[in-house]
């Protein structure tokens, strides 16, 4: 038996873990009720879904200033859309890398002429995210 103190939303939590020999498994149980049998397939609510990729390969205008990610993550919001006019500093989108939200600022003084990316789209770093012309 080895013991462990697990925290959950901050509340501190001891809990003894049974090592058991490699290839060998027992259910989960709680209360007396097994909770998790070896053999039953898990929850599809419970199963990792992709979050969409970014659509890094549309169609950028020529002699457009292309904003890029400056490191892998996922698109929170977009701040801006096709047509709308920017700032120099203006927040075009949040990116969360890491656990915290990055804001993303147009370098220019411009328009909006493409958006490749959509909200909850995967990132790269240099993936292009916005045209500004």
């Amino acid at each position: 038996m080895r013991k462990f103190v697990i925290n959950v939303n901050g509340k501190s939590y001891e809990v003894e873990v049974e090592e058991v020999g490699q290839g060998t498994t027992r259910p989960v149980v709680v209360n007396n009720a097994p909770v998790v049998s070896p053999t039953v397939a898990p929850s599809p609510a419970l199963q990792k879904t992709e979050a969409p990729k970014a659509n890094v390969g549309g169609a950028v205008p020529q002699g457009a200033d292309t904003i890029k990610a400056p490191m892998p993550g996922t698109i929170l919001d977009i701040k801006v859309q096709n047509g709308d006019k920017v700032s120099k500093g203006q927040v075009l989108a949040i990116l969360e890398a890491m656990k915290m939200e990055n804001e993303i600022m147009s370098p220019v003084d411009g328009e909006v002429v493409s958006i490749q990316v959509a909200k909850g789209a995967s990132v790269n770093a240099g993936d292009v995210l916005i045209a500004i012309q």
